[in-house]
């Protein structure tokens, strides 16, 4: 990836309203281009082999695969992809899930955008 390429990105993300909004607001970035977002996990793996993101935001609670069975998923098909989890809630153990499934980043969803968007770039980056 260059350095004036933007960083792109995918989301996992059940809670439409959400997924809608941060894909907005993400999009109007010059740094990022949101490629894509699926509503559940088991949707990941097909989409980073088809759209290639740099990035994938994974939510931790979606319905069937979970935000860490995704993940594992994502990261055993697609290993050069970073995940930054972005959660409304999770406890330690399930954050400790999350990174050991192979996560880079965890963060919950009433972050200010600007850290959201500093560890979407920071994933990319060290990726």
């Amino acid at each position: 990836m260059s350095a004036a390429a933007p960083v792109r990105v995918a989301l996992v993300e059940d809670n439409d309203v959400f997924r809608e909004a941060l894909e907005l607001l993400l999009g109007l970035r010059a740094d990022i281009d949101v490629v894509g977002s699926v509503e559940d996990g088991s949707k990941v793996v097909a989409m980073c082999r088809e759209l290639a993101p740099d990035v994938v935001i994974m939510d931790f609670r979606l319905p069937g695969v979970d935000g860490v069975q995704a993940t594992r998923a994502l990261r055993e098909a697609c290993p050069d992809v970073a995940v930054v989890c972005l959660t409304a809630s999770a406890n330690l153990r399930e954050v400790d899930a999350l990174f050991a499934a192979g996560a880079v980043a965890c963060l919950t969803k009433d972050e200010h955008l600007d850290k959201i968007v500093a560890t979407i770039l920071s994933a990319a980056r060290s990726e």
